[in-house]
């Protein structure tokens, strides 16, 4: 008879410690939520992008290195790219150092300089 008692006076303080539990899973998986996405979510959409991006390099198309160089793409590989950043001037770089496009302005050659 005692511990049946005990276990019905134990009773509420076990539910309230589950809800409390309850209330602290919901608020990790809103926090999860919020960080994936604000932050996970769009760097992967980036990524994505600029794999898409590579993958659709051809060889005559003007781009920019990660490093700011300008250049024609004249020769490619899976992991190599040969721009001409020069009349009769090559280099080879990594495909992954491809970073964009020029646009409009920079590849006509109309960009302001400081001097």
């Amino acid at each position: 008879m005692i511990s049946l008692a005990m276990s019905v006076a134990a009773a509420p303080s076990t539910g309230s410690t589950s809800g409390a539990m309850i209330q602290q899973f919901a608020l990790m998986g809103a926090i999860f939520a919020v960080f994936y996405f604000l932050l996970i979510r769009p760097q992967q959409k980036k990524v994505k992008a600029q794999q898409n991006f590579l993958a659709s390099l051809q060889k005559g198309a003007d781009v920019v290195t990660s490093g700011g160089i300008y250049g024609k793409i004249t020769g490619i590989t899976d992991t190599v790219v040969t721009l001409e950043i020069a009349d009769n001037l090559r280099i080879k770089v990594a495909r992954q150092a491809i970073s964009q496009l020029p646009t409009a302005d920079e590849a006509s050659g109309k960009c302001s300089s400081g001097g």
